[in-house]
């Protein structure tokens, strides 16, 4: 047994599995990625919140003391990322006893916290030392409530892991993906790559939704707005980097 917990410490895929969910390879990815910095470019029911939950999980428990955050564009949202949480804990084992337990976070005996937040940057300032930073449909989180969470990660170092499906070229999720540079890791995830949509499924859906929702829910493609005059390769071309300013 002991040697058992010591594998799951090690290994997050080792952990999922312990708790009954056999990640993808590219979840097994996100489980095991320890940099600082991830985005997650995924379709529609590919699994992003099941994984990244169960990551939230291992970390509070390997890691003591670990302050982990979820985010999103609303309280309800992020209540559902730390719903998943909260299934994770009960799958295990035995598990840990909690010194805190409520709808909106919990807290572990060894310290650790997990706290799932609203999409208003006013209200949530005030953290710090933070280990990790879940940023749940980030592509329509405010840019303003990206930028207050950047301070909360310096102390710690802390790893932030952004995951959306694609809303249009715009918000900071779409500058960071094209130009992040290698400060980013990114992982996309279409609906060819997940085993539980089938191809029968997908064409429902295709004809469903219409070619420009498809593409951005299930192809992670960044399309414009429907609503746009003008589309956001047009209005880049029309910068000239070359030409100096008037003023």
């Amino acid at each position: 047994m002991l040697n058992n917990d010591m594998l799951m410490a090690l290994d997050p895929v080792a952990f999922s599995k312990h708790i009954g969910i056999t990640p993808d390879p590219w979840q097994a990815e996100v489980l095991r990625y320890e940099g600082k910095r991830m985005l997650l470019n995924c379709c529609r029911q590919s699994g992003k919140s099941t994984t990244t939950a169960t990551k939230a999980l291992h970390t509070a428990l390997y890691k003591p003391k670990s302050l982990i955050l979820i985010i999103s564009p609303s309280q309800r949202q992020s209540q559902e990322l730390f719903r998943k949480v909260k299934e994770a804990y009960n799958s295990i084992e035995n598990p840990p006893a909690l010194i805190e337990d409520n709808k909106l976070s919990l807290t572990l005996i060894n310290n650790s916290r997990i706290v799932s937040l609203p999409g208003d940057q006013a209200t949530i300032r005030g953290y710090s030392g933070v280990t990790l930073i879940l940023e749940d449909e980030a592509s329509q989180v405010s840019d303003e409530l990206y930028q207050a969470i950047q301070p909360m990660l310096i102390i710690n170092k802390g790893q932030l892991i952004a995951m959306t499906t694609p809303f249009g070229k715009r918000g900071h999720f779409f500058t960071e993906w094209m130009d992040g540079g290698d400060n980013w890791k990114r992982v996309e995830v279409t609906a060819a790559q997940c085993p539980r949509i089938t191809p029968d499924e997908l064409e429902k859906q295709r004809r469903s939704m219409g070619d420009m929702f498809f593409r951005q829910e299930f192809l992670c493609e960044f399309v414009d707005d429907v609503q746009q005059t003008f589309n956001h390769d047009l209005i880049q071309r029309a910068f000239d980097e070359n030409i100096k300013p008037l003023f």
